[in-house]
């Protein structure tokens, strides 16, 4: 009996090239900074959205003017507070930070500018109609408000 002993071949495992790695790690890295919006608002009040039925999002984000209403974040008082970009502000400040917002976006954008208020489920109306009526003194009379969606 004729014993045959087989061998088997090296298998060797190929080396991963390496070479492309920073160019994809680049790609991703730019793509990634183009792409995400960094906030420039930080918000000094705190407010907890209402929710809504009829809830749509907003097309064109570059021509919203966004005003919080809310307590202050360090809790230092119950009175609800507006907020225009970094500042907290009073009615009176709302006609000339609408101004001055038109005034940076593009003509475009300020025919189709929108009013966002964002206002805590629980400000007075009161607070809410002394912000509309500045607004519409302002010629700002395109306004939404924010709102989660009910489910």
């Amino acid at each position: 009996m004729i014993r045959r002993h087989f061998r088997r071949p090296d298998h060797h495992v190929p080396e991963l090239n390496m070479a492309s790695l920073p160019d994809l790690i680049f790609t991703v890295l730019f793509f990634f900074m183009i792409v995400t919006h960094m906030r420039d608002v930080e918000k000094q009040v705190t407010y907890q959205v209402p929710a809504g039925t009829e809830v749509e999002k907003q097309q064109h984000k570059s021509s919203v003017v966004h005003i919080y209403i809310g307590k202050p974040l360090d809790g230092s008082s119950d009175n609800y507070l507006i907020q225009l970009n970094n500042r907290l502000a009073t009615t009176a400040d709302i006609a000339r930070f609408i101004d001055s917002e038109r005034q940076q976006m593009s003509a475009e954008d300020r025919e189709r500018m929108v009013v966002s208020i964002e206002a805590d489920r629980n400000v007075p109306m009161s607070i809410v109609n002394d912000v509309k009526q500045a607004l519409r003194k302002s010629y700002a009379l395109n306004i939404s408000y924010a709102a989660t969606e009910r489910r």
